[in-house]
This record gives C-alpha cells, sequence and structure tokens, in this order.
C-alpha cells in the first residue's frame, strides 16, 4: 500500500544511515566507579536532589531523583495497562526492538527505535517495579555498556549518526538514577569526550543537528554528576552547530499549512532545513531549547522563549486538545488536521524540564491538557493499538489521503506501525516520565535550608523525598483531572519547617486551600500558591479546583467544551473493522455509525448554565468510553450542510451557523474516550469564549 513521501525520506535515511560505520568496535572494560548519590531504589533511602552547579544558572525547581515518586489509582493504572499492552510485549512481536536489533549486537534496525523503545521502557520498568520489564530493558542497558567501542562510540557499528545516540544517553542517564549501576557515569564520560573530540570533524546534521538540544540534558545532567570542565565546551559546541530554535521562533515564518511543494520534500530525502524546521516532532523537542540552553547561557530571554514558541505554535496551529497540528509538518488550526503521536510525548517532555527550569506554572496547564487529553487519546484502551496520527474533530479512522500534509494513508488507523514505526518505538515515555514529574524541588545550589516542596502537577501518588535534610512521605489522593478534590498528607520524618508550593491552573479562580482543615488565603489562578509552616506527621493539605465547564473559542469561531484540564467531545458512534493481524495486535479501522455534524446551542451570556455535568464514579480505565468519569449534557442541533470528504470532516462551518433541525440533547464525553469524535462545534449562538486561536 503506498506510503508518504515523508515516510519514504525516513526510510531511506534509515538505510543509508546503516551503511555509515565506525571502522573499529571493541567491547570495552567495565567501569567501577562509585556513585556517591544512591537512587531510592538501591537502600530504600531517598535521595538528595543533584542541583546546578557553577557557572550553570539555578532552576527554578529541580525533578526529584527517578525513584522517589510512586504513582498510585488510575495513574498507576493507566501505567499497568501500558506494561500490560503494547509497551509491555513490543519486542515480542515487533522485529525492529527483538533479539535482532542491532542495539543487541543483531543485524536488524541500527538507527533510533532501539533507543526510543528503551527511553520509555526503563522508566515504566522501574516506576512500576516490574521485573520482567526490567529484564527486557537491562539487555539493551548491558549491550550497549558492555560493547562501547575502545574510542568511546557507543552502539551499532554499522550506524554512527549522533542522533540515536542522543536517546540512548537520555534511556542510560534514567537507568543510573533508578539503579545507581556504576558502569553509566564513566561510559558516558567516555563517550561525549569523544564526541566534543569528533564534531569538529563531523558536525550536528539533520536529525541531530535539529535535536541537539536533547543532548545537552544529558551534558548537563553529567557536568552536575562531575564537574567535568570539557562538558561546558561540548554545550556550546551543540549550541553552535544546532538549528537556531529561538531566531526562527522570534520571526515565525512558517504561519499556513504546509506543503510538500514547499518545503520540497522530494529533494535531499526530505533532510532540507525548512523541511525539518515544519517538522512536528521536531518542533516538540525544541519547546525546551530556550530554558535548557539558559542554564549554561545565564540569559533571562533564553530561558522565557519557551513562551513565545509556544503562543506562535498555538496562534497559527493551534488545536483544541493542547496540541499544535502536525501531520506530519506543521498544518494549520483545522480541527480537522493531525497530531503525531511522538509529537505528543516529546511536547510533554520538552514541557516537564521547562516547567522545572522556569518555574512558570502556565508550562504545568499545559502539560496536564496533553497529557489527560492528547496522550490518551491516541490510543485503544487497552493500549494495545495507537494511531500515527490523532484529530480533534475524527469522523473516520481508514485509508485515506486527506487531509495530511506530507503523511500517507495509513496515519490515523490504530495498529502497530500505522504510516511509520517511529511512533511504536517511541510513544512508551509518555506516561511513565509524566508520573516522575508531579513533584519538584526547589532551593539554593548550596545549601537545603531553602527547600520549597512543590506540587507542580496532579495525579494520585506518593512520594518520597528529602527536604532540609528531612526526609518527607507526601501521599496524593486525588480523582483529578475528571475531579476537583486533591488531598496531600504530609509525613516527615520529624517535625520540619519548609513551603510547600501549589500549582494553581490559570482556568481554576476560586480555588479554596486547607491545611488540617482551616482555610488559608485563597489562590490566585495561575500561580504557586504557598503554603509556608513547620510540618508534622498526618498534617493535611486539602485543595478544591472549581471545576465549572469552560468554553473555548478557536477555528472558524468554532467552541470547544473544558472542564478542568479535561476537553470534552461528542463521542461518534463506532464501527471496528480488522485491515490485518499484525503478530499479537492488529490493525484497525474505525468507521462512524452515527450522526456527528452537530451544533451547540449554548447560552451566549454563561455558556456553562447550558451544561449539565453527570459525574460517576472511575472505572479500571478512566479513559475509556465506557467507563467516563464524567459526561457533559448539551443541547445540539444537526448542521447537514456539515459532511465528511474522503474520511475527513470538512472544516467547521464559521459561527454562529443557523439550522432548522429540530433541537438534541447530546452527550459529551472526555476527549481521549471517543475514538470517533467532534471537539471543536460550530456554534449557533455567538458566545463568550476564554481562549482563542486566530484562523
Amino acid at each position: 500500500m503506498p506510503i508518504s513521501n515523508m515516510s519514504l525520506s525516513r526510510r531511506r535515511f534509515l538505510n543509508q544511515a546503516g551503511l555509515l560505520g565506525l571502522a573499529t568496535s571493541s567491547p570495552v572494560r567495565k567501569l567501577l566507579a562509585a556513585d556517591k548519590n544512591p537512587p531510592p531504589t538501591a537502600t530504600g533511602i531517598p535521595s538528595k536532589v543533584v542541583r546546578n552547579r557553577a557557572p550553570l544558572a539555578a532552576s527554578a525547581f529541580y525533578l526529584l531523583p527517578l525513584g522517589s515518586i510512586r504513582p498510585t489509582g488510575w495513574l498507576k493504572g493507566q501505567l499497568e495497562i501500558q506494561a500490560s499492552g503494547l509497551s509491555g510485549h513490543l519486542d515480542e512481536t515487533w522485529a525492529d526492538v527483538g533479539p535482532n536489533s542491532a542495539w543487541l549486537g543483531g543485524k536488524g534496525e541500527a538507527w533510533e527505535r532501539g533507543p526510543y523503545f528503551l527511553d520509555g521502557l526503563v522508566p515504566l520498568a522501574w516506576t512500576l517495579g516490574d521485573s520482567r520489564l526490567k529484564s527486557k530493558a537491562q539487555r539493551f542497558v548491558d549491550w550497549t555498556l558492555e560493547h562501547q567501542a575502545s574510542n568511546g562510540m557507543i552502539g551499532p557499528a554499522s550506524n554512527d549518526d549522533w542522533w540515536p545516540r542522543y536517546v540512548m544517553l537520555k534511556a542510560l542517564t534514567q537507568y543510573q538514577e533508578f539503579t545507581g549501576d556504576p558502569r553509566v557515569i564513566p561510559a558516558i564520560d567516555r563517550y561525549l569526550r569523544y564526541q566534543l573530540a569528533t564534531l569538529p570533524t563531523r558536525p550536528l546534521r539533520d536529525w541531530g543537528k535539529f535535536r541537539w538540544q536533547d543532548e545537552l540534558l544529558t551534558v548537563i545532567w553529567l557536568y552536575n554528576r562531575t564537574g567535568s570542565q570539557y562538558l561546558l565546551d561540548l554545550a556550546r559546541t551543540l549550541h553552535t552547530q544546532g538549528y537556531d530554535w529561538m531566531a526562527q521562533f522570534a520571526d515565525f515564518k512558517y504561519t499556513r499549512k504546509i506543503t510538500p511543494e514547499f518545503i520540497k520534500l522530494d529533494e535531499d530525502h526530505g533532510l532540507r532545513d525548512i523541511s525539518l524546521a515544519t517538522h512536528g516532532v521536531n518542533n516538540g523537542q525544541a519547546i525546551k531549547t530556550g530554558p535548557v540552553w539558559s542554564l549554561v547561557s545565564g540569559k533571562r530571554d533564553d530561558s522565557s522563549a519557551v513562551l513565545k514558541m509556544i503562543a506562535e505554535l498555538d496562534k497559527y496551529h493551534g488545536l483544541p486538545n493542547g496540541m499544535f497540528s502536525c501531520d506530519e509538518h506543521l498544518a494549520g488550526p483545522d480541527p480537522s488536521q493531525g497530531s503525531e503521536l511522538c509529537t505528543v510525548v516529546e511536547y510533554m517532555f520538552s514541557l516537564e524540564h521547562a516547567l522545572a527550569i522556569t518555574g512558570d506554572p502556565a508550562l504545568g496547564d499545559r502539560l496536564e491538557k496533553l497529557a489527560f487529553n492528547a496522550l490518551p487519546g491516541t490510543f485503544t484502551d487497552d493500549m494495545w493499538a495507537h494511531q500515527y496520527n490523532q484529530e480533534p474533530n475524527q469522523v473516520e479512522c481508514s485509508l485515506h489521503r486527506k487531509p495530511w500534509t506530507t503523511d500517507g494513508p495509513e496515519s490515523n488507523l490504530y495498529g502497530l506501525e500505522p504510516n511509520f514505526g517511529c511512533c511504536t518505538a517511541n510513544f512508551h515515555q509518555g506516561w511513565p516520565k509524566f508520573a516522575n514529574s508531579l513533584f519538584l524541588l526547589s532551593g539554593s545550589p548550596d545549601s537545603d535550608a531553602n527547600d520549597a516542596l512543590v506540587a507542580a502537577v496532579y495525579a494520585p501518588c506518593e512520594v518520597h523525598t528529602v527536604v532540609r535534610g528531612v526526609p518527607v512521605h507526601v501521599v496524593e489522593e486525588t480523582g483529578y483531572p475528571f475531579k476537583g478534590t486533591v488531598r496531600l498528607t504530609i509525613n516527615p520524618s520529624a517535625p520540619v519547617a519548609f513551603p510547600l508550593q501549589l500549582r494553581i491552573p490559570a482556568w481554576a479562580a476560586g480555588t479554596a486551600v486547607r491545611v488540617n482543615g482551616q482555610p488559608q488565603q485563597q489562590p490566585s489562578p495561575g500561580s504557586f500558591a504557598r503554603v509556608e509552616r513547620a510540618w508534622r506527621p498526618g498534617d493535611r493539605v486539602e485543595i478544591e479546583f472549581p471545576m465549572t465547564p469552560r468554553v473555548s473559542l478557536g477555528f472558524n469561531d468554532s467552541v470547544s467544551i473544558e472542564r478542568g484540564p479535561v476537553v470534552f467531545s461528542y463521542g461518534v458512534g463506532e464501527s471496528w473493522v480488522k485491515l490485518a493481524d499484525r503478530g499479537m495486535t492488529a490493525d484497525w479501522q474505525v468507521f462512524p455509525s452515527t450522526p456527528w455534524n452537530y451544533a451547540l446551542d449554548l447560552d451566549p451570556k454563561d455558556p456553562s448554565r447550558s451544561i449539565k455535568v453527570i459525574e460517576t464514579e472511575a472505572g479500571e480505565s478512566v479513559f475509556s468510553g465506557r467507563n467516563a468519569p464524567v459526561r457533559l449534557n448539551v443541547k445540539a442541533r444537526k448542521v447537514t450542510a456539515w459532511r465528511a470528504e474522503d474520511g475527513v470532516a470538512n472544516p467547521v462551518p464559521k459561527s454562529p451557523v443557523k439550522t432548522d433541525a429540530p433541537e438534541e440533547n447530546i452527550t459529551l464525553i472526555p476527549y481521549a474516550a471517543a475514538k470517533l469524535r467532534i471537539t471543536a462545534f460550530p456554534n449557533l449562538n455567538t458566545a463568550s469564549g476564554e481562549d482563542k486561536h486566530p484562523a
């Protein structure tokens, strides 16, 4: 079946890259450097946070050592679904990460897929404490560490591209934090010394040039543990040779839907700068560039560049699920355009680091919107199949060429590797990295006397960390994002005074905070509320977020309904048709079995009065249509002129619309629960919204 030009270009690159190799490769001796900061899982004692060394700038907050946070409740259930699904069995059914992978010493795929898989498998396995998954991950780790070349190079000798090694470094740093394996830091050090010596004659190119900020994270990680000055030289070299993302967004020119002709996709195998600059995944990874580089540059303008990037993408390519369109290149604001799954998880990863570095609560708002909508919205409930592209207005998942900018007709099928296998290898990082980013710590680099514990994003979990030298255990109980109550129980091993900072979303005006039942000063939306006291075991903090439905305006003045961080959609009836068996899973088309072309009838003065909220107890899978914990009832009328062509909903009609169709009551469910859906609706009235993405 035909494939897109982009898919073809990436496959050509993959094949060519496999022919480029190092001349020699020999096993490296086992290095036995002592780890001075053993992880929580190694000793049972919480680790201290590793902060930035001088001359790096201080971060506003710091991620806790991996292993400090354990998901509970529905979040743990979601990770268990992932482990029982494709993530936990991919190597058993997909050859690219199976026993013949070149990243296991075989003759198979030698580029990004093994590292991508490991980058999500490591945090999934160790966060769940799953010995079966740990064993799978350990094979990739051991082969990489035990087959380091004498010059320091890591990975298959058949492929010397810098880019996949960025991803392997991310996986190795996570593995080291979880396990304390003494081999990792010396191995990374030898590799980065080799790279610095080699970059003058073999500089960054194509994917590595546009994704340099991902390796910069590892360079900073290692510098904070060793203090080796050459790492600062390497950081500056990566910046010099890498693409200037901040310049692109300072004068953003890609304001329209990208076409293959505009980027000359058929030339140079799709690897021209203009093609890579408008590529969705590259942009998702680039979001963190300014904050990460600001740690080296020390410039506030670099740190704040993340907000400019997001604003430009929202303005010209923003979609109601929090994503920007990229199928696979930037595609404009029409909600029938798609977003690539790789971009979702990379955007989340960028936000997790940007939030920690800048301390801007708006980044936590966006992270939650992606995690609770776009991430689960592209999987089947059991996570045995995924889409390459998801659409907010998705009325059919079938073999059609519309509306994709550069992708092929398999793009929104649910399956093993629809359109291209990068997302199959890469999606695994989404949930586990999110789970490990729920709490942060602030404080000065030189002393823990000013430490503050930060509730950065909300989901059920337990935290073991050290605050001002005292081990602290926090239990977070919540049905968030579907319910507005968050309860935190603070259990220090001894009484200790420190501030607890609570992120208050921008939509959460009227939030109430109580400590041991006593009301606190009402916090401002879009801020971090600060509760400072001497904490004793059993102290309880309760947050009540208002969960009134809100209306947002988008493309053609369409309306979308949100409640808390969750976006709601009309769930179109689904008829699933198996296209092909794919080993342990299958590829599926999904066809509509009910009408979908509705306009909402919202009160123009107070749209929320038009919406009835129905809450139920959450089931085992909170993102399934069957178990949706919240449903919204609204009045609507069909718009007969709004139709689909070639399986794709036409652009949402300009609001307000007129129709003679009778009034109906329809039910909206969470975005991710609706596999076929309408999320951006025409409106029968002129409603006032809280947000607008200009067309």
